[in-house]
């Protein structure tokens, strides 16, 4: 089972990063943040075993 705790800790903690460089105009950073936390949290997933389903 995915630990979904993790996984939103990860992207909350991403939000909350790119903000701080939205606040700052880094743009590319913020993009760049939220994208990594993205795949942060999909390989968290994917690791539990819960990947795509047909």
């Amino acid at each position: 089972m995915p630990d979904y705790k993790k996984m939103y800790y990860t992207l909350f903690n991403a939000v909350t990063d790119a903000l701080e460089h939205l606040y700052q105009r880094e743009w590319g950073s913020a993009a760049a943040r939220l994208e990594r936390a993205q795949q942060e949290a999909e390989e968290q997933f994917l690791q539990a075993g819960e990947g795509p389903r047909d």
